[in-house]
């Protein structure tokens, strides 16, 4: 037996805590006892269905209390899970469809696990010639014990964010499960006897199925779970139940810190929420804010969140989830640097006057990574020396599995090549500029994508987290870009012309180059992927 399956279903059995869910409407606690028996029936329902050690399984599903068990079903027959993306209410479905089969077909799935809110989609997956399966009815099936399994073994299959048209699906192995998650609890100060995680990730996310499902299933953890559109109807949702199971841990993206400071703002009072029990609230999986973690604190002020509970962090899928993060209990720490030098001659210089930038640092790697970053010869780079990251070590996965069959994602000495570019710091911390395919280069500067953003999100009527800046001309001599911002006066030509102007301008006083254009959309019209990235190349069309 791997030591992932053995250790989870021990935990099982020797944990007195559990799975919640359900929560507002109709909350119910699973233990991780119970939610192992429900999964030795999903288990024999598959094992009926003809699942074994070596198939894949894709599941497309909403509710953690039905993920949960599931998972565990298909650990248990030694066959890989796939969380298939889930469609939204501005989802195009036939192209969703199409990209959903593509996916299927790629990991040679032996069966589609499906439930609500998705099961109108079960008469097109069987009529693709697929066996479909529904949730409740492996939950009836006759419970039986696991198949041995084996570090090897690849446990999930995580589809990257730009998993569309071409898709790309990570393998992550029970052993590079494993090493992570004993890294991260060591990294973040684990105590399995008063920590209770709180969190409304997609499980179809690596963040949201692999550090806040599968690992807290895994050490047997209290843990909290909704699902993200119980979080978008309700931002609020998420302090109330840190208040009321008195949450000590969380996470989420820099966009949802963002989104809950200005709820807090306009529709909490202060008391309404007591967040003083919160000691580790992760920001990840983008780029993090340091203006939106400063709001974040001055807005939580009043309800006892902490400033030093704030933790910026890196990872990815193919890390199996963690890189890095910043000091237990350290809060953010903001490294400011000379902007022109940084974009010029690629140096983080220390700086705190003229024009500087200022980058959040993500902390020092997690045992058993080691991270370098290097130009574009491959040489390593000094401390403070702007290049690509590039990350080894045990939770690092082998590769992909595509449509062309089996990519390796690492090279000959075991270096994953990120595409962020960034540097490390004299103390050996990570710092995240951008990504290398988005970076727009000017009269031989680097200009990062996020800080176009960030200064178009400043605009009043530009809704947050909804401003992208595309290259254009890309690898020409004259290469630009341009912006495209969402506002709900979309259709108001007055207040289009003023939010077009004012997006040029704070463009221009933090990056000092004017946008080729600025384009004002209809809200839902920029292009994200699942787990809520902007898709920067797919963006082009709107602004040409």
């Amino acid at each position: 037996m791997s030591q992932f399956t053995q250790t989870m279903y021990d935990n099982a059995h020797r944990s007195s805590k559990g799975l919640n869910t359900g929560e507002p409407d109709a909350p119910i606690r699973h233990t991780w006892a119970q939610v192992h028996e429900r999964a030795r029936r999903v288990a024999g329902g598959l094992a009926a269905a003809g699942v074994g050690h070596g198939d894949a399984v894709a599941v497309l599903a909403g509710a953690p209390v039905e993920i949960a068990p599931t998972a565990q079903g298909i650990w248990m027959r030694g066959a890989s899970l796939t969380m298939v993306h889930q469609p939204t209410p501005r989802t195009d479905l036939v192209r969703w469809a199409d990209e959903t089969t593509a996916v299927i077909n790629m990991i040679s799935a032996k069966a589609v696990v499906i439930s609500e809110p998705f099961m109108a989609a079960a008469p097109v997956l069987e009529a693709l010639g697929m066996t479909v399966l529904t949730i409740e009815s492996l939950l009836d099936a006759a419970p039986i014990d696991p198949v041995d399994t084996d570090d090897d073994d690849v446990a999930l299959m995580q589809l990257t964010s730009g998993s569309t048209g071409s898709p790309k699906a990570v393998q992550i192995s029970h052993a590079n499960l494993v090493a992570n998650a004993a890294a991260m609890t060591v990294g973040c100060n684990f105590d399995i006897d008063t920590d209770v995680i709180v969190s409304w990730l997609p499980c179809f996310h690596d963040m949201g199925m692999t550090g806040y499902l599968t690992v807290p299933m895994y050490f047997g953890a209290e843990l909290v779970k909704v699902t993200p559109m119980d979080f978008l109807r309700d931002t609020l949702l998420w302090p109330t139940l840190i208040d009321k199971y008195r949450g000590t841990m969380t996470a989420a993206p820099n966009f949802a810190y963002n989104l809950l400071a200005r709820r807090l703002r306009r529709q909490a009072t202060p008391g309404q929420f007591d967040l003083s029990s919160l000691r580790w609230a992760l920001s990840g999986a983008e780029q993090v804010d340091p203006l939106d973690v400063e709001d974040l604190c001055d807005a939580g002020a009043s309800f006892g969140l902490k400033r030093e509970a704030i933790i910026p962090a890196y990872g990815m899928a193919e890390t199996t989830v963690a890189v890095s993060f910043s000091e237990c209990g350290g809060g953010m720490v903001v490294d400011e640097v000379d902007a022109d030098l940084l974009s010029l001659l690629h140096r983080a210089v220390p700086a705190t006057r003229g024009h500087t930038r200022r980058l959040v640092s993500l902390g020092k790697p997690l045992h058993g990574l080691q991270v370098r970053i290097v130009d574009e010869d491959g040489a390593d780079l000094p401390a403070r020396g702007v290049g690509v990251i590039e990350v080894r070590g045990e939770p690092v996965t082998r590769g992909y599995t595509t449509v062309a069959g089996f990519i390796a994602a690492q090279d000959e000495r075991g270096w994953y090549d990120t595409g962020d570019l960034g540097y490390l710091t004299e103390t050996g911390e990570v710092v995240v500029c951008g990504r290398v395919k988005d970076v727009i280069i000017m009269a031989g500067r680097n200009i990062y994508p996020t800080d176009i953003e960030r200064a178009a999100g400043r605009v009043q009527g530009v809704r947050p987290g909804c401003a992208v800046a595309v290259r254009l001309d890309a690898g020409r001599s004259r290469e630009t870009f341009a912006v495209a911002v969402e506002c709900q006066a979309f259709s108001d030509p007055a207040e289009v012309r003023r939010v077009e102007r004012q997006v040029a301008h704070e463009v221009f006083a933090e990056v000092d180059v004017r946008p080729r254009n600025v384009v004002v959309l209809e809200p839902g019209t920029i292009p994200k992927t699942p787990s809520g990235k902007l898709r920067r190349a797919h963006a082009l069309s709107l602004v040409s």
